[in-house]
């Protein structure tokens, strides 16, 4: 490798709130064009914005949790551009007084570890939308959507850290988990909700200096951002190879073709003409208020994630699965509430759960199988009752039809059979009856112990004590 790639993400987090930064309007997605607006969102002369409170509670918890300084004081700054889905002429951000800098995110690729630096977080407002489409009665063209203008968004905006494409994943993919963990994105890609402006520039190893970056915006799958970030490479690799220079600019992302291609040139901080909006007062912001806030935090993946594993005993692997989504860890954790064994719950839950879950298409939070439940129906194994594979049966009957693990074992006779006796019995019928395989066990092809133990527990009609047959049926064949 003669160059060395740099790259920095800025990545846009579209807020869960009910309404939007600077009014009343609603933030719900997929509502006819246009109607969502309010002289505030669509910027007529007089309309004056006010702060929602719940957008900066949402920022100050993302910068505890990522964890950044929350300044005391922050401003909101004009960001002037002309465009024909920002209505005002300018977008309402901040700019040298954020909310929150100075954070960071360890992240993991390949086994190595890495911190990555995030320079700052801050509130800003979304502008609208340009859709391209056969307009009814106008025909082929472009219309603009304002319902998504003034929408609240977090920008957290990366250290030029990043060195790989697949650091750059790594980086978003937690990022990802803790904005849904903290409750304050919904994460939905597809729907712009989480979305990334990939900053890339490629230097000659050994090198201090940066090359000259381009900007690939609105990227909003991790798949494309790894596919964007690798052709940039190459492009620019190729461009600086040949003899040319790379230009400063806006790019897009063809999905089709795994490329990118120019939009426009892109500006630096100070075409912007950045100054305080006058229309809104400095944010002050309490120690108070940030330690409520703290207190009020979920847990953090990556602390349930430890926690899973020392003090529940989970490897590494399980504790990833369950600590992968918020209600899914919620759900075990339902289970352990109700008295199941961490280990055993854990299998069940990444087991016989998720395999229903992923052939009914449903979310964990629609799960038929209640947490407290599951761990009813485990504690009928730990006592005996009924066999895992009893079990499953039951778990199939109270996904399809509900009730109580306990009267469905008792209505359909599923008893886990335990008596010697009666297992003694089955097990001298089948060797009775299967003299030739007794003399092939006995004769040291000791793989027919299988076929014994199948040939009893369908007998027994899958209620015999696995255990119990194993024990007595090893006896009676070594003679």
């Amino acid at each position: 490798m003669k160059y060395q790639p740099v790259i920095g993400l800025e990545v846009h987090v579209q807020l869960k709130t009910n309404t939007k930064i600077f009014c009343g309007c609603s933030t719900q997605f997929g509502s006819e064009p246009n109607s969502q607006t309010c002289p505030v969102c669509l910027g007529l002369p007089g309309a004056l914005p006010v702060l929602n409170e719940k957008v900066v509670d949402y920022a100050i918890r993302a910068g505890l949790a990522t964890p950044c300084q929350i300044a005391p004081r922050s401003v909101f700054a004009r960001k002037n551009y002309f465009y024909p889905d920002l209505p005002k002429g300018y977008q309402i951000s901040q700019y040298e007084l954020p909310i929150c800098e100075h954070g960071h995110l360890d992240i993991e690729v390949d086994g190595v570890g890495k911190r990555i630096g995030i320079t700052r977080i801050h509130m800003e407002e979304d502008a609208g939308k340009l859709v391209h489409s056969d307009i009814p009665g106008l025909g082929s063209g472009s219309g603009v959507d304002l319902n998504r203008a003034c929408t609240p968004l977090l920008e957290i905006v990366s250290e030029p850290d990043i060195r790989t494409a697949d650091e750059a994943v790594a980086y978003l993919k937690k990022l990802h988990q803790i904005v849904v963990y903290l409750g304050i994105c919904d994460g939905n890609m597809e729907e712009g909700s989480f979305r990334c402006d990939a900053n890339v520039s490629v230097m000659p190893v050994g090198s201090d200096k940066f090359g000259t970056r381009t900007e690939t915006k609105n990227v909003n799958s991790f798949r494309f951002v790894k596919q964007a970030i690798e052709h940039e490479i190459e492009r620019q690799i190729e461009v600086i190879e040949e003899g040319g220079k790379i230009v400063q600019e806006t790019r897009l992302f063809d999905p089709d073709s795994g490329t990118t291609r120019s939009m426009r040139g892109k500006e630096d901080a100070h075409d912007y003409r950045y100054f305080p909006d006058p229309d809104l007062v400095p944010l002050v912001i309490s120690q108070d208020w940030v330690e409520a806030t703290r207190q009020g935090m979920p847990e953090l993946p990556e602390v349930k994630l430890a926690r899973y594993q020392s003090e529940l005993g989970l490897s590494l692997y399980d504790a990833e699965v369950l600590t992968a989504t918020r209600p899914l860890a919620a759900y075990y954790e339902g289970g352990l509430a109700a008295g199941a064994q961490p280990k055993a719950a854990a299998n069940w839950v990444m087991g016989e759960v998720t395999r229903g879950l992923n052939d009914n298409g449903l979310e964990i939070a629609d799960c038929p199988v209640a947490p407290a439940l599951l761990a009813e129906l485990l504690a009928l194994i730990d006592k005996g009752t009924i066999s895992n594979k009893i079990a499953k049966t039951v778990f199939d009957e109270m996904w399809q039809n509900g009730g109580n693990p306990a009267d469905i074992v008792a209505a359909k006779g599923l008893v886990q059979v335990s008596d010697t006796g009666e297992i003694e019995k089955i097990i001298d019928e089948i060797m009775a009856a299967n003299m030739g395989q007794v003399e092939e066990f006995r004769g040291g092809k000791e793989k027919v112990f299988g076929f014994f133990v199948g040939q009893v527990m369908r007998a027994s009609k899958g209620k015999a004590n696995p255990g119990v047959v194993n024990d007595l049926l090893l006896a009676k064949l070594k003679g």
